[in-house]
């Protein structure tokens, strides 16, 4: 599947506000979907490149031999899920922004590790 297919795919998950797939090495996206006056999806890719960065540092020093699924944040009315993609290396993940109000966490989990393993194939 190809990014942008994915990237529809994603946002058509309940409560899907935007999505992104980023480069955690560099900081820059690929490719995004969705957004808006509220939401920045470069903004947030950027920052939450730093998230994930910070993630692998604290696991290597605590010495942890596990790796990363994902990452959630969760706002008082948004979820921010971070999906890392193990077959890039480590080096991409898929960022989804879901609308707290509308969202299934459980099924949004789900979906967007479905459509990781769409983009790794």
């Amino acid at each position: 599947m190809n990014i942008e297919a994915a990237l529809k795919e994603a946002m058509t998950v309940d409560g899907a506000i935007g999505v992104a797939l980023v480069d955690y090495e560099s900081g820059m996206s690929l490719g995004y979907l969705g957004g808006g006056p509220g939401l920045d999806l470069e903004v947030a890719a950027a920052g939450n490149t730093e998230v994930v960065r910070a993630k692998m540092r604290t696991l290597a020093r605590l010495g942890l031999n596990e790796t990363v699924e994902d990452i959630l944040i969760t706002l008082s009315g948004q979820y921010h899920v971070i999906r890392l993609l193990p077959s890039s290396g480590g080096a991409l993940f898929l960022y989804l922004a879901l609308d707290r109000s509308r969202a299934n966490l459980a099924l949004a989990r789900h979906e967007l590790r479905r459509i990781g393993t769409l983009i790794e194939a």
